[in-house]
């Protein structure tokens, strides 16, 4: 009898456990709904002027144009725009994503300056050009366009620039003289009023595009030293020039002496700084008088 209980009670140990119903397999998760690109976005910093250097941003990729013409992009989506003394009131900055229509149109309305304007109660006349002017000037002005032409890896555009030479500003860009209405050119650049055998120093981190062999007519030993993203900076007048072409400056590096070569009434230096043929005004990108 305890025999038989025991094993009945051994049986019940052993019955199997009710049967599970098979676990179902997880649902898929949902495959990511695709956003359509989105148009490129643009960031400019501070108000557009005649004269003025503008830095921004834009989405990484896209190309640029100003008023039609390209602008140059780096690879993190910063850029530099500028506008000549003579800009009109407004430019359109346009910034397309590639390979699609989308794109953003920025308007910029450029504010105007007040030149200093020295109008002059007699007619105009023209400075006499020599035979050996006439001789030498194109194939001077070719040098320059082709050091324009040149690009390098220069990254001083991201800098704040300082002035080459240090002393009284003796001449301002945009001033011009009117003869009885008929206006003559421009100042292009800033004159620092600074006696002969001034160390003269790179504004900003550059690559040398232009070293001047002899001097030039009307700059006298020039040179020139490209900034990158179109910017570069003309140094005339100097005395003499100690870096060469292709040499890569920092920004503070001694590079020339300051003189009175070329046509001048005195010893100075003349700073002129351009963004893709714009020419611009010194004392607004530096900022601060020399």
């Amino acid at each position: 009898m305890r025999a038989a209980l025991a094993g009945a009670l051994l049986l019940a140990g052993c019955v199997a456990p009710p049967a599970r119903e098979p676990a179902l397999p997880a649902a898929p998760a949902p495959a990511p709904i695709a956003q359509p690109p989105a148009a490129p976005v643009v960031r400019i910093e501070g108000p557009a002027i005649q004269g003025g250097l503008l830095h921004g941003q834009v989405t990484p990729g896209a190309t640029l144009t100003l008023d039609g013409r390209p602008v140059p992009v780096a690879p993190d989506g910063a850029f530099v725009i500028g506008f000549d003394r003579d800009a009109p009131p407004a430019a359109v900055l346009v910034a397309t994503r590639p390979g699609t229509t989308l794109r953003q149109e920025t308007r910029l309305p450029v504010a105007p300056r007040d030149w200093k304007i020295e109008r002059v109660d007699a007619p105009y006349r023209a400075g006499r050009t020599s035979e050996e002017f006439a001789a030498l000037r194109p194939g001077e002005l070719a040098q320059i366009v082709a050091a324009r032409a040149m690009r390098t890896d220069a990254t001083g555009w991201r800098q704040r620039f300082v002035w080459p030479a240090r002393g009284r500003q003796s001449g301002w860009f945009g001033s011009q003289r009117v003869y009885q209405g008929q206006p003559g050119s421009y100042h292009s650049g800033a004159d620092v009023a600074v006696p002969t055998g001034t160390p003269v120093i790179a504004p900003a981190d550059g690559v040398v595009i232009l070293a001047a062999e002899r001097p030039f007519t009307l700059e006298g030993n020039l040179l020139m030293i490209d900034h990158g993203m179109g910017v570069s900076t003309a140094l005339l007048h100097l005395s003499r020039i100690d870096v060469r072409v292709g040499d890569h400056v920092r920004q503070g590096q001694p590079v020339a002496l300051s003189g009175a070569t070329g046509r001048v009434t005195g010893p100075h230096l003349h700073w002129g700084l351009q963004w893709s043929g714009a020419k611009l005004d010194p004392l607004l990108v530096v900022g601060v008088g020399p």
